[in-house]
């Protein structure tokens, strides 16, 4: 709180704090797939996926990752004064193929001038004790984050939405790579069907108990030509979508239970307007949301670990 002025550890003071300066993340797609759509373990993918949610314009997964770099930081070079990027592996699963073609994607990237560090979107039943080790080496010399894709901490909702791994399996993979040189990241989606306020609330508790530095949060969001936009068609009484108002109060509670030494990424995640099929917030962008987390924070006078 008292490092960053607000009443919970953000990321862009954690950047600066590391930096010294304002570092900007550029997303890439190297065109891997997943293993429940390519039937490793299933097909179909997790329920709410469309990976084109992720994907900004320069993303062009048949153009190398030094292209996609040189075209993203020309890109926001153009927009302000940026003089260090992160190279962001974000769309589907970006340690699924072999040890050595990761090793040379990744160094691929970290050769482009500017580029200071690695940012690693995955899935906790992707990865080999080859790569961590060698994340491993790497953060001695670069910033290096994985993040995991937990999405949910309780093993019904992870079987009812088809992400085919267990809670079990994310702890395990979680407990393999910490004491490592690298930051852990989190990623969990708010409100998939079934799940009670106190479910979601223990999240809060269960996520505190990972060797995790930072987490982004996700409120459910249906997108077009994903499996749950046909589930949410046929039966709409099955989801209990979050209003704008119901989710920055939950929130504020939900950070309050939180390990007070973790860093809160993101608390939304924003869906493109044409593939967005609900719920629909009037156009509340990402920052108003958080000056209202913010100002509802102050009201009631709590802060992140307040109920730790």
């Amino acid at each position: 709180m008292q490092i960053t002025g607000k009443r919970y550890l953000d990321y862009s003071s954690f950047i600066k704090l590391n930096f010294g300066e304002r570092v900007q993340k550029i997303s890439l797609d190297i065109g891997f797939s997943c293993p429940n759509r390519d039937g490793t373990k299933g097909f179909g993918g997790c329920t709410y996926c469309n990976n084109n949610t992720f994907n900004p314009e320069y993303c062009e997964p048949q153009k190398s990752v030094k292209t996609q770099l040189e075209h993203g930081i020309e890109f926001f070079s153009r927009k302000g004064k940026n003089n260090k990027y992160l190279a962001y592996f974000q769309a589907y699963t970006n340690t699924y193929s072999d040890f050595e073609s990761l090793k040379q994607l990744y160094l691929e990237a970290l050769s482009v001038p500017k580029v200071v560090g690695l940012v690693i979107g995955t899935r906790p039943d992707c990865i080999s004790k080859e790569i961590i080790d060698f994340l491993d080496e790497l953060s001695k010399t670069y910033f290096i984050s994985l993040e995991f894709g937990v999405e949910s901490t309780n093993e019904a909702t992870l079987l009812k939405v088809n992400r085919c791994h267990t809670y079990e399996e994310t702890k395990e993979t979680y407990n393999l790579c910490k004491n490592k040189g690298f930051h852990l990241g989190a990623h969990i989606i708010l409100g998939l069907p079934g799940e009670t306020k106190a479910a979601l609330m223990n999240h809060a508790v269960e996520l505190s108990k990972l060797p995790i530095s930072t987490l982004k949060l996700h409120h459910l969001q249906i997108v077009k030509n994903s499996v749950m936009a046909v589930q949410y068609k046929r039966n709409p009484e099955n989801f209990n979508l979050f209003a704008a108002e119901d989710y920055i109060d939950f929130v504020s509670e939900f950070i309050t239970y939180l390990r007070p030494d973790i860093i809160i990424e993101r608390f939304i995640s924003e869906a493109p307007k044409d593939l967005l099929i609900a719920p629909k917030w009037g156009g509340l962008k990402n920052f108003e949301i958080v000056a209202k987390i913010d100002k509802n924070l102050q009201k009631n006078n709590s802060w992140q670990g307040m109920n730790y």
